[in-house]
């Protein structure tokens, strides 16, 4: 689609990945090839692509995901108009928070960068990290 990159999320169950995408983040489902178990789906400017793991197309071997949490040590960042509204929705799911809300600091050479941000696991353990930019500052 629009975006220089876009990840592909190696999914156990791509209806149910699909269901918290789309029903409790707010993700719209661009297309999917259902008997592939494929979606491709985008939030604002994020795009992400789920992949049911053996249906269709599947990346074997090394790196095919083996056990819960998938996708260990990454994240992604994904930029919000305002992350109050993803929260009220998880909390009305009852999905847990990975890491609270909080508002964090990043230094950028002679500023800081602010985010007011929250992470929280898909149905597979991929971790999301939702921000609200809050502009910058000096250090």
């Amino acid at each position: 689609m629009a975006n220089a990159l876009v990840p592909e999320f190696g999914v156990s169950n791509c209806e149910r990945s699909k269901l918290f995408y789309c029903e409790v983040l707010g993700f719209e489902c661009v297309y999917a090839r259902p008997d592939e178990g494929f979606c491709y789906l985008r939030l604002g400017q994020a795009e992400l692509m789920i992949d049911q793991i053996d249906l269709g197309r599947t990346f074997g071997g090394l790196h095919l995901p083996t056990s819960y949490p998938f996708g260990r040590g990454l994240n992604v960042q994904i930029n919000v108009p305002s992350v109050r509204p993803l929260l009220d929705s998880l909390n009305y799911h009852g999905h847990e928070l990975y890491l609270p809300l909080e508002e964090k600091w990043y230094g950028v050479d002679d500023h800081e960068e602010g985010n007011l941000q929250f992470v929280v696991a898909d149905p597979d353990g991929y971790l999301l990290r939702f921000y609200e930019d809050l502009g910058s500052r000096a250090l």
